[in-house]
């Protein structure tokens, strides 16, 4: 079965009525959804389609790491909030710019953690950090300005 017709049926079956429509993505799967219960499927914070969206390549994975990873969406819930988490990432940048001090982001998952790296990769003058939060299984990044190579050497 296929990455969308599973996810259809994982929909069906938890009672949604919805289309899902498929396209690449970077090196992943898209499958965007289209429902009229949009906020109960994303959840609090994104939580309610991570889950889906873990179970889902549980499922597909299940023996078979050469299918590609897939990633959901509802309505351009996810493109809209890394839009902003990418936003967010450049405007701390720019403090720590301007002020030098290591500035700390709220705790955040891997998908979410990869999205503020990526964004900030190619900046000169920042370097990015992901740092462990006790307890939990996120981890906050850490922006700070990046250190210069040294051009003298020690006597």
């Amino acid at each position: 079965m296929s990455a969308k017709d599973t996810l259809c049926q994982m929909l069906k079956t938890l009672g949604f009525e919805a289309t899902v429509t498929e396209q690449n993505y970077e090196d992943m799967l898209l499958l965007d959804i289209q429902t009229d219960e949009p906020n109960r499927l994303i959840g609090r914070q994104g939580q309610t389609l991570g889950e889906i969206q873990y179970l889902l390549n549980r499922i597909l994975h299940k023996g078979d790491d050469s299918v590609p990873r897939v990633m959901l969406d509802v309505g351009g819930y996810r493109r809209e909030a890394r839009e902003q988490l990418a936003k967010r990432a450049v405007e701390l940048a720019d403090k720590v710019r301007r002020f030098g001090d290591i500035m700390e982001m709220e705790p955040m998952n891997a998908y979410d953690r990869r999205i503020v790296h990526q964004a900030l990769k190619t900046d000169p003058d920042i370097e990015t950090h992901s740092v462990e939060v006790d307890g939990s299984d996120k981890k906050v990044i850490l922006l700070r300005p990046r250190r210069q190579a040294s051009s003298s050497t020690a006597t």
